[in-house]
């Protein structure tokens, strides 16, 4: 039997793509056009370097901290995405991995699992949600995440549609009928791990959104609810401002490249942001978020939380994330590979990979918590850094 324990986040994904359709395996990819911001958001981190030390380094370290008030063990929360298809267990596999290594869950309103199974797998779990829908349907879905303890809520801003892949897009179907199963039966076939593991559950991949509706009601299609969510006029900063408001709790907004947006979105009251370009899944070339980050940390960090996500694969990446402003990271991609390659166990895997890079990280750096890490840890070439949304011609530089 092969070891189930894997060494990286991309042995992880060459597993994943072993056992999952083409077809879902392309989906959890993704990406938009020619993929350039994709590739980026990885290819960024590997430019930047480190400044190591050879003596001094501290015996032990420290990666605990808070986001959004929640205590974590290491600056490294799950990001919300949709996992339809990818393991019968889907977010509470996940949820009951990041509980057991003690950290927040992101719950995606797209979510295939109701929130109230993922709650109770993983009481740290923010609620996101998009501007979808009328007001009413928006007033619900907060209603039902507090009532089932969600712990903030996470507002995702930046839209993501491709209107083509240059390596293709999947074909996903919108519900599992028997055309569908008849279509797919041979991608299910050539993956019988994949296909075993959902037949021991006794439940097909779910397709639906069970967080869009009130408790006990079926939700839509992922591909109703997505064409709701891109039909829906783009909200204002004053939409944001109501949504706060109606929340009234903890508060995070997710998709800020520029300063000017960061510092808007701290006018309107959120209590932290995540500089984010939906893992490359919309508007290509945007440039990767290590690129942008250190302006909206040296702008706005002072006053909310600053986190990042896109392109995190190793314990360093979330280290120099760190270093040039970030009070943590999410990760999306990563843990999705993992929960295809080995269900909870690979999630915490992944974890545990993204653990002990960044204790080495500190340990290379003479650092014995996350804390103190600063700029001067990180060696970035020139012109390295992508300072949107400032006056003046540093802006668009």
């Amino acid at each position: 039997m092969p070891n189930a324990w894997f060494e990286t986040v991309a042995e992880a994904q060459r597993r994943a793509k072993r056992r999952l359709p083409a077809s879902v395996y392309a989906a959890l990819l993704a990406g938009s056009e020619r993929g350039t911001t994709y590739e980026d958001n990885m290819a960024a981190f590997a430019e930047a370097g480190f400044a190591p030390h050879v003596a001094g380094l501290p015996a032990k370290r420290d990666q605990a901290t808070t986001v959004l008030g929640e205590s974590i063990s290491l600056p490294v929360i799950i990001s919300p995405t949709g996992v339809q298809a990818v393991h019968p267990d889907g977010e509470v596999a996940v949820a009951r991995a990041a509980a057991a290594r003690g950290t927040a869950m992101g719950l995606s309103s797209f979510a295939s699992k109701p929130i109230e199974e993922v709650v109770a797998a993983n009481p740290q779990t923010f609620f996101q949600m998009y501007w979808m829908g009328d007001k009413d349907s928006m007033l619900g879905q907060m209603a039902r995440a507090r009532a089932a303890g969600a712990k903030g809520l996470i507002v995702t801003l930046d839209w993501s549609f491709s209107h083509g892949r240059d390596w293709g897009s999947p074909h996903i179907p919108e519900r599992l009928d028997l055309k569908a199963m008849a279509r797919f039966a041979p991608e299910g076939i050539t993956h019988p791990r994949w296909l075993l593991a959902f037949a021991r559950s006794r439940r097909l991949p779910n397709l639906t959104a069970p967080n869009l509706t009130p408790v006990g009601e079926k939700g839509p299609t992922f591909f109703g609810a997505y064409g709701q969510w891109m039909q829906t006029p783009p909200p204002s900063w004053e939409d944001v401002a109501w949504l706060r408001e109606q929340w009234g709790g903890r508060f995070l907004l997710k998709g800020v490249c520029r300063v000017d947006d960061a510092k808007r979105a701290v006018d309107v009251g959120v209590d932290a942001l995540s500089v984010s370009n939906h893992g490359g899944n919309n508007l290509d070339t945007t440039p990767a978020t290590i690129r942008v980050l250190p302006a909206i940390a040296e702008a706005v960090g002072g006053q909310i939380e600053v986190l990042l996500d896109g392109g995190v694969r190793r314990g360093s990446d979330v280290v120099k994330a760190l270093a040039l402003g970030a009070r943590a990271v999410l990760i999306g991609r990563a843990y999705l590979w993992g929960l295809a390659a080995g269900g909870q166990a690979g999630v915490e895997n992944v974890l545990d990979i993204l653990r002990g890079g960044i204790d080495s990280a500190l340990l290379g750096l003479g650092r014995s918590s996350i804390h103190e890490l600063t700029p001067e840890d990180v060696v970035l070439p020139q012109g390295f850094t992508r300072p949107l949304g400032l006056p003046g011609p540093s802006g668009t530089r």
